[in-house]
């Protein structure tokens, strides 16, 4: 009688939106996955997620994207103006929808964890508490410590545990983070405004000297907002709601409404960062994915994104190994660089860019951009975005 060869095993250091759809791939392929997840739970309290276009394209493929539609809210208003409510531009979210086939959806982080956590299976294991101290590997296989004292070993280690990754730390040392300039307050807030419904859904930005503030539809009558203030790294504010009222004081209605309603508790502060673009994320059978591997800005809304797209390539580029044994796993690594590399590491710069653009004090250079932004034809702000929410990665073959 013929011996099954045994499953290959992947362990994923990291139980975020990366690591989560990195095992629901591997999954599809037949591997086994271990997931290890250093906090006490899975969920982020308070942050809303956009699930553009070329996100939703990849729950597609794990069959869950109307469950993300429907436990999310629409993007079908999206308007920029200054402080004091005057119009700056419009996202043209409905003619972005007709070119893509759907508009983009915010959902709650832990709403989407879950959905993901729902879809594994009954092998593949979740392990909560477990705190990655090191790793070493072999010819054969890579073997993880934890802070508890257990130890796990399988075919490769998947770092997929953030900005401040342990698996990233030991594959490159010390990887210096870039201030952006400013931090980010984050909340939600039950909240009704016959101006911003939830059947059109989104919202707005305002933009003002240094400072900005979003708002948008997150369903349940619940909306989302964050401020983005300009500061010195490590800015402790004791009073988180008071100080975001007093920084947006006099800005247009409903702003100053929506943080009151706002409990203090539920409010987040976390100064933003990134990092100088690497040029290689894996050595030998460690490889490294999401903000392990790229942290980016948030303003183009693709971190989560970005973390899914590399969990799909990555997948797909095992499983067109699987023929050879996986006898030589860094070329398999070298694939899936080759393909996402580029792509990350030009969201990263686009990211830091856009920061640079929203985040600007000088009165004369905002002046000047509100003015410019008002005469960008519709055509053109679709046109910029197209390769980055145009981007399919099931179209793969065609990069390599």
């Amino acid at each position: 009688m013929d011996s099954v060869a045994p499953r290959k095993k992947a362990i994923i250091i990291g139980a975020g939106i990366g690591g989560l759809t990195t095992a629901l791939f591997l999954q599809k392929i037949g591997w086994n996955a271990v997931l290890y997840e250093k906090k006490n739970a899975r969920s982020e309290f308070g942050a809303g997620i956009v699930m553009a276009a070329n996100t939703l394209h990849i729950l597609a493929e794990l069959g869950l994207a109307d469950k993300v539609k429907w436990a999310g809210a629409q993007v079908g208003q999206a308007d920029i103006r200054s402080w004091d409510g005057k119009a700056i531009t419009s996202v043209p979210v409905a003619k972005q929808a007709s070119r893509y086939g759907t508009y983009s959806y915010l959902i709650h982080r832990a709403k989407l964890q879950a959905i993901l956590a729902e879809q594994l299976h009954a092998e593949t294991i979740l392990h909560v508490r477990k705190k990655m101290i090191a790793w070493e590997q072999s010819d054969h296989e890579v073997r993880v410590r934890f802070e508890d004292g257990t130890e796990d070993s399988g075919d490769i280690l998947i770092g997929s545990d953030g900005i401040h990754s342990d698996a990233a730390k030991q594959l490159f040392g010390s990887l210096p983070l870039r201030y952006s300039g400013f931090t980010a307050f984050r909340g939600i807030t039950s909240f009704k405004d016959p101006r911003y419904t939830l059947d059109v859904g989104g919202g707005f930005e305002a933009w003002g000297s240094g400072r900005r503030f979003g708002f948008s539809q997150l369903g349940e009558d619940q909306v989302f907002w964050f401020a983005a203030l300009n500061a010195p790294a490590g800015s402790k504010i004791p009073n988180k709601k008071e100080h975001v009222l007093q920084q947006l004081k006099g800005w247009h209605a409903p702003i100053e409404r929506v943080l009151q309603l706002t409990e203090e508790s539920s409010i987040l502060q976390h100064d933003i960062y990134d990092r100088k673009p690497l040029e290689t994320w894996s050595r030998g059978r460690v490889v490294l994915l999401g903000d392990a591997a790229h942290p980016m800005l948030p303003n183009l809304g693709q971190g989560g994104a970005q973390a899914m797209e590399d969990a799909y390539v990555l997948a797909r580029c095992l499983e067109k190994a699987a023929g050879a044994g996986l006898s030589e796993v860094s070329s398999v690594f070298e694939s899936y660089e080759k393909i996402r590399i580029p792509r990350a590491n030009q969201v990263v710069r686009q990211s830091r860019r856009m920061a640079r653009m929203v985040q600007m004090s000088n009165p004369v250079a905002l002046m000047l951009r509100n003015r410019l932004l008002n005469l960008v034809p519709e055509s053109v702000k679709i046109n910029q975005l197209h390769w980055l929410l145009g981007h399919r990665v099931a179209n793969m073959e065609r990069q390599e």
